[in-house]
């Protein structure tokens, strides 16, 4: 299963075409380090929620738009490498010195994949969540995402990508433990699911809300749902 790097970054909704440009151009190198699939999601449908949200995440202003996105690496020795790379290489340098969003607030980190479950087509949106989940309940939040990815891809995702917490560094500004309010012997889990297109997702959800088998049992979940955050992205880039 691939190792995954996440970010979610706030954007200044007039520099949409900025940042896709440069992230076009900042994909090239990004392979040459070894990364499989690089995914840039901007916010198309991202609710505002009561504990959490990705505008908090983030402090997203008003004129913002939230990105949620994904590099993808074989395992995380290339991760590793690759980021050492890219921190010696002149040319990240001089394509980040003039960046489109305010770098202070993205928040990033690595998280290993424990589902990776594909189904069937090619994505052209995405849905991505941010969870807090104690460590010790880390098989248990595995077997419970497993039957969940067999759901969304009976209703027409075409992958489901649940990814635990491995290098999530603390921010200055902001960082996905704070973005989740994460408490002590909790890890952080970056988690999508991947659509045809918007409207199979939109035609899928009121059925896998309706699913008795996505019916959560409150008193046996294995994470704080008031504290997981989610939203609905179009991919700008998919390469």
């Amino acid at each position: 299963m691939s190792y995954v790097q996440g970010f979610v970054t706030p954007v200044p909704t007039a520099n949409k075409e900025k940042y896709r440009k440069q992230a076009s151009e900042a994909v090239q190198l990004f392979k040459q380090f070894g990364v499989k699939r690089m995914v840039e999601g901007w916010g198309d449908d991202v609710p505002k929620g009561k504990v959490t949200d990705f505008q908090g995440a983030v402090q997203a202003k008003d004129d913002e738009t939230v990105v949620f996105s994904w590099m993808e690496y074989p395992d995380k020795a290339t991760y590793e490498a690759a980021n050492k790379k890219m921190m010696d290489d002149p040319r990240m340098k001089e394509m980040f010195s003039n960046m489109p969003f305010d770098g202070k607030r993205m928040i990033f980190g690595g998280f290993d994949s424990i589902i990776d479950e594909a189904g069937r087509g090619s994505a052209g949106y995405a849905d991505g969540y941010v969870v807090p989940v104690p460590k010790g309940n880390k098989q248990v939040y595995r077997e419970m995402a497993a039957k969940a990815a067999d759901v969304f891809k009976e209703y027409g995702a075409t992958r489901v990508v649940e990814a635990w917490g491995d290098d999530v560094p603390d921010g200055k500004v902001t960082d996905f433990r704070r973005a989740v309010k994460a408490k002590e012997g909790e890890n952080v889990v970056f988690s999508f699911v991947e659509w045809p297109d918007k409207a199979t997702r939109d035609a899928a959800w009121p059925k896998i809300m309706e699913d008795k088998r996505m019916q959560p049992d409150r008193d046996r979940m294995p994470f704080d749902g008031q504290r997981m955050f989610w939203g609905g992205f179009r991919p700008i880039l998919d390469e």
